[in-house]
């Protein structure tokens, strides 16, 4: 199965210049990125990124922490655009499972991003409120949990079993770290994996043999040491 590359950005230029490269399937945005691309108005610079992304799928999260923000956002939020993925966190603040946002929402057909996701086991109550014919993504923060000394290959491993015969829910390898992520996360079945631009741009220069990969870097040490002026 391939896996699918989805850029994990809010940067309009960034959106813009992959929204038409054939190595990236969708996006992923949240408040965090928002800000940090300068966004004043979050429903304004969601359209904003919405004109330019019209057809790759693309996931805008809720700001709302109580079951009725969340609800009402996610209404909005899907109104604007038949690519848009709702993200919905797993469990607010208070570590209160989100189960019955989703449900609703889901059976709504609205299609969804569950986010903050650590444990096959939150991917099996996620599972139990779903409607199976709607379209929904499950964000598994692998970098995060290798951050801590966690190893995420076994919860992506068993997270894709879990729904491996369910067509419309897919498995994302969420927070990565570096390009070899890609290949873990192919190697476990994963359906998408969401990168900054920076690691997408590795993985396209993916299959260098040994020889290249030496001389590219004897070159760049080289032209260090000259632009440095260092004598010896």
């Amino acid at each position: 199965m391939k896996t699918q590359i989805f850029c994990d950005s809010a940067d309009f230029k960034v959106i813009k210049k992959f929204n038409f490269s054939p190595l990236v399937n969708g996006f992923t945005t949240n408040p965090s990125l928002m800000r940090l691309s300068g966004a004043k108005n979050y429903k304004n610079y969601s359209l904003k990124l919405l004109s330019v992304c019209k057809k790759k799928p693309i996931s805008l999260e809720v700001l709302g922490d109580t079951e009725e923000d969340m609800l009402n956002q996610a209404l909005v939020i899907n109104s604007w655009g038949k690519n848009v993925y709702v993200k919905i966190p797993v469990v607010n603040s208070k570590g209160l499972f989100c189960g019955k946002v989703i449900s609703k929402l889901s059976n709504q057909n609205i299609k969804l991003n569950i986010t903050a996701v650590y444990s096959s086991n939150q991917v099996k109550k996620i599972l139990k409120c779903l409607n199976k014919k709607s379209k929904t993504i499950i964000s598994i923060f692998s970098g995060r949990m290798g951050d801590v000394g966690k190893d995420p290959i076994p919860v992506i491993k068993k997270s894709v079993s879990l729904t491996k015969k369910i067509k419309n829910i897919k498995i994302l390898w969420a927070s990565t770290r570096e390009p070899y992520n890609y290949l873990q996360a192919k190697d476990c079945g994963c359906a998408i994996i969401t990168m900054p631009a920076s690691i997408i741009e590795k993985v396209s220069k993916f299959g260098k043999t040994s020889q290249e990969l030496t001389l590219d870097t004897v070159r760049k040490f080289l032209k260090d040491s000259k632009d440095s002026k260092f004598k010896i």
